[in-house]
């Protein structure tokens, strides 16, 4: 299967993060296992979805060390968007394949099993590894089931690449990202007896305010770093519901928030400015209207940012092999921080532009692609 065949296999599989992957993972795992490599799933809690992981052996049979080659395989949801083609039917026009997660990231997962065969075959000192996650989109909520079954298992790697769409060029940090749910619980009242009542949509409005205080003062105040688009770290309230009525003092307002962190910048220090705010000022108020208010935060999903190394050994693999030595780091995440996180250096690097990612009619040039099909080449070639 070269990697249009691939592509289109994994395109014509809708893994939006709502459904199971579990069909295009298991079409993967027998195929790898056709080819003679053995592979592993961690599935998550109710078994519907699950990460693989792969490893490709050294000419001596060694398994440790090498470079992991990653990628998420769920896309996110086509509901709402004008689309000109099936978005989960690979359609070609003009030098570009068009279909749901062709950009982000479908295509790196395709090059990769495409090279399979040509990887076995290659008089390698070191094993490559493929690690295909699920549930990047919403939170990267897979990777660390998978990266803890590999701590599990003993497996060491050198380094990563994590193929999210760079058009090819070679990313070496991203922000965290950190996601809450934020439920006031007040207390309900007639609207016209307010006294009576706890507002929580009010208070929750208050909470809402000091977050983009918080943000203003990042924004004012850095840290920065300025090869960054967005130079500091940023803190938004992206949902809210409350209320029942529009005489009724509502008794429960939720919702959620998140904050991009520069690696280097501990997320704890930026929450537990919310944390304190609602201790000693926010709580104390409600309370004093009723006795029984409480704001509930809950730590949704979280991914750390990445913070590469130039004298890390895969930073230096990536810029031979592709020749790029701007330094370039992005505001939005990816699993490459996780990787990091439990000592397998990384960088991001993969076929694709972002810009197309998460859009209708979302496409890849054929010509990244055969950029990525000559990058990955060459790095089997230089194991």
């Amino acid at each position: 299967m070269d990697t249009r065949t691939w592509l289109s296999t994994l395109v014509g599989i809708d893994t939006t993060s709502r459904n199971s992957n579990l069909d295009l993972i298991e079409t993967v795992r027998d195929w790898l296992d056709g080819q003679g490599v053995q592979s592993w799933l961690a599935h998550n809690e109710t078994g519907n979805k699950a990460n693989l992981f792969a490893t490709l052996p050294a000419a001596d049979g060694t398994v440790q060390g090498g470079v992991v080659l990653s990628g998420h395989t769920d896309v996110v949801p086509v509901d709402g968007q004008d689309w000109d083609t099936d978005p989960f039917v690979l359609a070609e026009k003009d030098g570009r394949l068009y279909g749901r997660g062709t950009a982000d990231m479908k295509s790196f997962i395709a090059v990769s099993l495409a090279l399979v065969p040509e990887f076995l075959a290659m008089p390698r000192k070191k094993p490559i590894h493929l690690a295909f996650s699920y549930d990047e989109e919403v939170g990267c909520v897979g990777a660390p089931v998978m990266l803890a079954e590999l701590q599990g298992r003993g497996i060491k790697a050198d380094g990563c690449v994590v193929g999210e769409p760079t058009n090819m060029q070679v990313v070496v940090a991203h922000k965290g990202v950190n996601l809450f749910n934020c439920r006031v619980h007040g207390k309900a009242a007639h609207s016209s007896l307010t006294p009576q009542g706890c507002n929580a949509i009010e208070y929750a409005a208050r909470l809402i305010c000091r977050i983009r205080d918080i943000a203003d003062a990042m924004k004012a105040q850095g840290p920065y770093d300025q090869f960054f688009d967005v130079p500091f770290s940023t803190m938004t309230t992206n949902q809210i519901k409350g209320g029942i009525a529009v005489n009724t003092i509502p008794a429960l307002c939720e919702f959620d928030y998140e904050f991009r962190n520069l690696p280097g910048m501990p997320a704890d220090q930026i929450q537990s400015q919310v944390e304190r705010y609602v201790r000693e000022e926010l709580l104390p108020r409600m309370q004093a209207e009723y006795a029984d208010a409480r704001i509930d935060i809950e730590t949704g999903a979280s991914a750390p940012g990445l913070q590469a190394t130039e004298e890390a050994a895969i930073t230096q693999l990536a810029r031979a092999l592709t020749t790029d030595r701007t330094v370039r780091k992005v505001a939005y995440g990816t699993e490459a921080g996780l990787f990091q996180s439990v000592g397998i250096p990384a960088v991001v690097c993969g076929p694709g532009d972002i810009q197309q990612a998460h859009k209708p009619n979302e496409f890849i040039e054929l010509s990244q692609l055969d950029g990525c099909e000559r990058f990955l080449r060459r790095l089997g070639q230089s194991l």
